[in-house]
């Protein structure tokens, strides 16, 4: 059943309970590929050994859970998604196979991309995740350009577009947003303000009144919302999303959310007070969802099943990366753009 039918069908706690497993699976992915990106001494207690097996840079989205889930429950296969160098979350929100994205991080064969992207360039077109993005606010024209195409193939198809609040700053927010809301096309556009860019905080480099202000002047609806309460992320997608597919044209949701860990895996954010970070951590979307999920009557044991399950499954495909083989030499050639003869110019 899609996301999106669950919702409509399912008790109020059930469907938090959906989000929350959804969010639990991120944060056990993103804990996993952290300590794997560090050759971490244990993951989920089991010792490992000290040669890092994610290369490159790692972007995690601890603590930003709450706005993959939130917003990809009311997107259907059928829908498309662009993401940022930030990306495991929305990946895994829109239906990506957990074991698939891991041997993707390791570089396997069995990847997403057959080992090709790696984390900042994971995709997954058979669930309508169109890439993970290493360039700020890159994303944005290729969610404007899907749209387009949707709307000339007269597809019902919407298309949910995250950046992150720096990316406001870059010429293609301007230029993206503009060209959505001149041809109607159907996008919802998803800032999810962690408050820092890199490693500088971003209201000491972001003019005026920020995101939703600036959809506004060019003319979007823009709604803000609490990016840690995975229960106001999802109600307001859900109604941004109808009216897309409403003909509404393109809608804007503001995510207030922080940024847990540091830029990469590796960055140990120094730059930051810690009470902010403490206080921010009282905040964390999984704490605030389990609150309100007791208040629903879900109990304790569940939730901490729910838990378990996602660990499990992560330990899992942990493993299956492990054992998974490299790509042969020969892929460095496939998938590469033909000149039409053959051979370089």
């Amino acid at each position: 059943m899609l996301a999106s039918s669950f919702a409509a069908t399912a008790s109020p706690a059930e469907h938090l309970l959906s989000l929350y497993r959804t969010m639990a699976r991120i944060r056990a992915f993103e804990n996993a590929a952290e300590e794997t990106s560090r050759g971490g001494v244990a993951v989920f207690g089991a010792t490992t050994d000290t040669t890092a097996l994610v290369r490159g840079p790692l972007h995690l989205s601890t603590g930003q859970e709450a706005v993959a889930a939130g917003v990809c429950a009311n997107l259907e296969r059928s829908d498309y998604l662009t993401s940022t160098h930030r990306g495991h979350g929305h990946t895994l929100a829109k239906g990506a196979d957990a074991t698939a994205m891991m041997c993707e991080l390791f570089g396997r064969a069995g990847g997403t991309n057959k080992g090709k992207g790696g984390s900042m360039h994971i995709a997954d077109f058979a669930v309508g995740m169109l890439g993970a993005n290493g360039v700020v606010a890159a994303g944005i024209g290729i969610a404007v350009g899907a749209a387009h195409s949707v709307k000339i193939r007269g597809s019902r198809a919407i298309v949910a577009c995250f950046f992150g609040d720096g990316a406001i700053n870059r010429g293609p927010f301007l230029e993206g947003l503009n060209w959505a809301k001149i041809f109607d096309l159907p996008v919802l556009f998803v800032c999810e303000d962690n408050r820092y860019s890199a490693t500088t905080a971003t209201d000491a480099m972001t003019a005026g009144e920020g995101a939703a202000a600036r959809a506004r002047g060019i003319g979007l609806p823009a709604e803000t919302v609490d990016g840690n309460d995975v229960h106001a992320v999802d109600a307001a997608a859900r109604e941004l999303a109808a009216r897309i597919r409403a003909g509404g044209g393109p809608q804007f949701l503001h995510a207030l959310t922080y940024r847990v860990k540091g830029h990469v895996s590796v960055d140990a954010a120094a730059y930051r007070d810690q009470g902010e970070v403490n206080s921010a951590l009282e905040g964390d979307p999984l704490k605030l969802a389990g609150r309100r999920l007791a208040a629903l009557g879900v109990s304790a044991e569940r939730i901490a099943a729910v838990d378990a399950g996602a660990r499990a499954e992560i330990e899992t495909a942990l493993a299956a990366a492990r054992a998974a083989p490299s790509p042969g030499t020969a892929e460095a050639y496939a998938d590469v753009q033909d000149t039409g003869a053959g051979r370089w110019h």
